[in-house]
């Protein structure tokens, strides 16, 4: 997968998991203690992923443009 193609999915990667972690924070405010193993799984998983994704791309992306 080339960079110009990773950042959209790594961007999204991101962005679910930060969602993720808005709604684990939002329910644990509402007194719910019992979460789904999926949505710790993924506030968990996501945004790391997504970063380091992100971060991958855009290192590729730089090293294209000096060559």
């Amino acid at each position: 997968m080339s960079a110009p193609k990773l950042m959209p999915l790594a961007l999204a990667l991101f962005a679910l998991g930060l969602v993720a972690i808005v709604v684990v924070f939002a329910l644990f405010a509402a007194g719910k203690s019992d979460l789904p193993v999926w949505l710790n799984v993924a506030a968990c998983l996501l945004t790391p992923i997504g970063l380091g994704l992100g971060v991958l791309s855009a290192v590729r992306n730089s090293r294209a443009k000096r060559r």
